[in-house]
């Protein structure tokens, strides 16, 4: 495989039970296929901690803004996004195969980001309350709005409706 930021070979390097593509005396970034990154990417898991310190060329510069393209999928463009809730770390990942790309030292800023679950967590809540909360009440305020109105319409046409029809108290009621 060739590597997607320097155009060197890739190197096989089994870690665990997985096997890996290093750019070895390259850059130094690192292949994953489909879930291969999660058994490696917290503190916890040992086999991470070999993948950090591989030699690179330090007389080589990476492009960071060129579009990369998938070492295993034939000319696919990898999609560049936020590895995590933090957006601190900016991976490529194929769209078709599920790879994962990691440039040098990303691995590590990855496995840094949370040292234990609690912290994993209280992020994801963070994150949720400021992104995700607002939108869902604006949303159920906006539901109630509209449930109002239909009972003020239901009222205005109560003539028409069965004397026994109560709006919102049966299940067969519209609203």
């Amino acid at each position: 495989m060739i590597c997607p930021a320097c155009d060197r070979s890739l190197e096989e390097v089994k870690i665990g039970s997985i096997v890996v593509d290093v750019c070895k005396n390259g850059c130094g970034g690192i292949w994953f296929d489909k879930n291969e990154l999660e058994k490696v990417d917290e503190q916890h898991e040992a086999a991470g901690e070999k993948l950090l310190d591989f030699q690179c060329d330090q007389n080589i510069k990476v492009d960071f803004s060129k579009k990369r393209k998938c070492p295993v999928c034939n000319g696919i463009i990898m999609v560049k996004h936020f590895e995590s809730i933090k957006h601190e770390i900016e991976i490529d990942e194929c769209y078709k195969c599920g790879g994962i790309w990691l440039d040098a030292g990303e691995l590590r800023s990855i496995r840094k980001q949370f040292l234990t679950d609690e912290a994993r967590r209280k992020a994801f809540d963070d994150y949720v309350g400021k992104v995700i909360s607002p939108e869902l009440n604006r949303m159920r305020e906006e539901s109630e709005i509209k449930v109002q109105e239909a009972r003020k319409f239901a009222k205005a046409f109560r003539f028409i409706c069965p004397s026994n029809y109560i709006p919102g108290k049966q299940d067969w009621a519209a609203f």
